[in-house]
């Protein structure tokens, strides 16, 4: 005879998957608690309103868009979300063009950019990183350099194929 019964179990794995989610919450906001704080009410919302049918990767996505990751179907809109996201830290990123320049995309595509903002922004110390969207061209966050493993690991539980932005071609 065990000693739970079945509601005992399922709440024990979604304290795993909340547990999971705010560790890389914590990861893609370094030194930003109040912003990963409020993305992590916002996503148990979702996902209690969703009665659980959502699926948590792409929820985390809709709740840190713009603000911590980045969605884009388009390389301008891919440019304007990354350098939003620089600026978090107050870094400009060096795109070997004007991206204002009508021409700047005839000669890049998505892959291209992300490669160029992952080593602009290794420079600092930020690790530009993409992972499979099923909403999305391009979608991903930036995290500390330092925080690599620990991301991979969160990811690996979270079943996220992450990879660095540096390799999206």
């Amino acid at each position: 005879m065990h000693d739970f019964d079945d509601d005992d179990f399922a709440d024990e794995a979604d304290d795993s998957l909340e547990a999971r989610v705010w560790q890389l919450l914590t990861l893609i906001n370094p030194g930003d608690e109040d912003t990963a704080l409020r993305q992590f009410a916002a996503w148990r919302d979702v996902q209690a309103e969703s009665g659980e049918s959502a699926d948590p990767v792409e929820t985390v996505g809709e709740v840190i868009d713009w603000t911590s990751g980045f969605r884009a179907d388009d390389a301008p809109t891919l440019v304007q979300a990354l350098n939003e996201l620089a600026a978090r830290w107050n870094l400009a990123i060096d795109w070997d063009g004007d991206p204002d320049d009508e021409e700047f995309f005839d000669e890049r595509d998505s892959a291209d950019l992300l490669a160029t903002a992952y080593d602009r922004l290794l420079e600092h110390g930020y690790t530009v990183w993409i992972y499979e969207s099923a909403s999305a061209g391009s979608a991903g966050w930036i995290t500390l350099s330092r925080d690599a493993e620990p991301l991979r690991e969160v990811a690996t539980l979270l079943g996220i194929n992450l990879r660095l932005a540096s390799e999206a071609g």
